[in-house]
């Protein structure tokens, strides 16, 4: 094999490299190109997952507030619940008192 021959062959062998380089990129590029629908797709879900989650962050508000407002109505009601069994404690204390004293007075005369 001389000079001219080594060159044609290593020439072609080159070629022939670039060739299905090319190829296997054109292959690549084919078969991994995102087409107009997926992108759009995309975008739905993206818009989609967005308006999730700005409800679920207005209900997780709400609730938070919602369980205060529950809270301090509880706070309260038991409040009025301990004021009621005082009162009524303190009622029982002076029916006994006037019992008591009732009995005294009958047995006196």
């Amino acid at each position: 094999m001389n000079r001219t021959e080594f060159i044609f062959a290593t020439a072609i062998v080159l070629f022939v490299s670039y060739m299905i380089g090319w190829f296997s990129h054109w292959l690549m590029h084919t078969f991994s190109r995102v087409s107009k629908n997926d992108i759009d797709e995309l975008e739905r879900l993206a818009r989609e997952l967005h308006e999730a989650e700005e409800t679920r962050d207005q209900a997780i508000t709400y609730l938070q507030q919602r369980e205060a407002e529950l809270t301090n109505q509880l706070t309260q009601t038991e409040a009025e619940l301990s004021a009621a069994m005082d009162g009524l404690r303190d009622a029982r204390a002076e029916t006994e008192e006037l019992r008591s004293y009732l009995r005294k007075i009958q047995q006196s005369s």
